[in-house]
């Protein structure tokens, strides 16, 4: 089957992806965008497995404020290398992340910093990466991070987070 170069355009410019990445995801999906998109989702998702373990000492910290300036939020999101940190896709990610918090007020980055007490917290609601991404509300906080992994080539993580809210 033959893969033309507007799908492979096409395909890059939704995902990120690299060319030879969309080229294959196309050819296993037989043309069919969607599933290509989905295939390269899962590899992200892979891609992202294999790197969890990396150090990650780089990064930036991103703010929010709110129109009105009554709620705010800071986030450290941390990678593997200043260059990564200085990219346009992760900055977007780290101004997406600070815009979550404000928004969502998560209490917890993930289900690990939940006490072990606390067992009536719903995680979904608690903890930033099980949330669903107040721009697309089918993907979690934790798929938009993957998917970025995935994009870098580095490890992404994110290390803390306050929400500032007048009257709080």
């Amino acid at each position: 089957m033959e893969i033309s170069v507007e799908s492979i355009k096409a395909l890059r410019a939704q995902t990120g992806a690299g060319i030879m990445d969309c080229k294959h995801a196309l050819e296993e999906a037989n043309n069919d965008v969607d599933r290509a998109v989905d295939i390269l989702r899962q590899q992200g998702i892979a891609a992202a497995s294999k790197k969890a373990y990396r150090s990650v000492n780089q990064g930036l910290v991103e703010s929010y404020i709110h129109s009105g300036g009554r709620i705010g939020a800071l986030v450290e999101v941390n990678c593997e290398t200043d260059f990564v940190a200085r990219t346009p896709e992760f900055r977007e990610l780290a101004h997406d992340l600070a815009m979550q918090v404000a928004a969502m007020s998560p209490i917890y980055v993930d289900d690990d910093d939940v006490p072990d007490d606390r067992a009536e917290v719903n995680p979904q609601e608690a903890c930033l990466m099980q949330q669903p991404f107040i721009k697309d509300p089918t993907r979690t906080i934790e798929d938009v991070v993957n998917e970025t992994i995935g994009k870098l080539g580095e490890n992404v993580r994110v290390r803390k987070f306050t929400r500032f809210s007048l009257g709080e």
